[in-house]
This record gives C-alpha cells, structure tokens and sequence, in this order.
C-alpha cells in the first residue's frame, strides 16, 4: 500500500494483493520504520458513514464506510474520494505505470490506458 500526502490531501493506493487482504479482513496496514520512531498508516472499514482519516501516536488511519469499501473491491472501481473535514481523502486502485519505472509492478492493476498507448 502506498501513501500519497500532499498539503491538505491524503491517498492511498493498493495492488490486487493488498485490495483483497482489504476485502477479507477490512484492515491492511503498513509502517515506516524511521529508526527512532515508526509511521504507521491504515485503512480500515467501518460502520460509520462518511469517509475520514485520523492521526493520533504516529497512525494515519483512513475510515472507509463498509457499504463503499465493498464497492470498491467487488468491482471494476478505480478509487473512493470524499473529504474529511477540511482533508480530500482518495483511495485508488494501483495501476501498473505508463513510464518504465523499477517498482515491481506485477501485482498492480492493467493500466487501461496501456491499449490507446500501443494503437
């Protein structure tokens, strides 16, 4: 799972791997490990309604409502947006990239626009 933090917006992205762990647990988490001190950075599914992120002793957490994250895995839907407060909060999909990067990239997600590329 990466995150993404850019002035007052949060987002997060997973691989297959990581969307399905989503889907059966409702928790994927990853930490930082700074040496003197961690980061760590979660989403969770809940019973709330909206979505929103929390950070508290070193944990972001991004709340997902149970009835979008089940959307979200069970289908072809790239990402969540909402806004939590004053926050735009996203979660996506990861898509494997256009450009040759060295990230292993296996477990992303086709890029739909790898096709109009190659036409």
């Amino acid at each position: 799972m990466k995150i993404r933090i850019k002035a007052n917006a949060l987002r997060y992205r997973l691989t297959k791997s990581e969307v399905e762990h989503f889907a059966q647990e409702g928790v994927m988490k990853e930490v930082v490990d700074f040496g003197d001190d961690t980061l760590t950075y979660v989403l969770q599914r809940t019973i709330q309604a909206d979505l929103f992120a929390t950070f508290k002793n070193n944990i972001i957490t991004l709340f997902v409502p149970e009835a979008l994250a089940d959307d979200w895995t069970g289908t072809d839907r790239v990402g969540i947006k909402g806004n939590g407060g004053p926050l735009q909060l996203l979660i996506e999909k990861d898509f494997t990239c256009l450009d040759n990067v060295e990230e292993d990239q296996s477990d992303n997600y086709p890029n739909p626009l790898a096709a109009k590329n190659h036409a």
